[in-house]
């Protein structure tokens, strides 16, 4: 199931199309796993496992790292939208 998983997200090939010869299950079992590990925090626990033995071995080299604000939650619901106003045409006035 793992390699199956990480094929689709590799190759961004629909669940369906998963080949099955190459042995990992079907498509939909595939993505069914990965729907119940994430809810189960399986991949954010694996990525803290990973870091910790990256770091632990000195191999984790943070001189590239990026932070990107789009991955983190906004507090509060975060700022109120001004909504924009229509440039499409609009109907003229009556005047009879």
């Amino acid at each position: 199931m793992f390699c199956g998983i990480l094929f689709v997200l590799y190759t961004a090939i629909p669940w369906e199309f998963l080949p099955q010869e190459l042995g990992f299950g079907s498509g939909m079992t595939c993505w069914r796993r990965l729907r119940d590990w994430n809810d189960a925090g399986v991949w954010q626990r694996l990525h803290e496992i990973l870091l910790a033995r990256l770091r632990g071995a000195g191999q984790l080299d943070l001189s590239r790292a990026v932070i990107d604000g789009s991955h983190i939650r906004a507090l509060k619901g975060g700022p109120k939208l001004v909504r924009a106003r229509s440039t499409a045409a609009s109907r003229a006035r009556n005047t009879t």
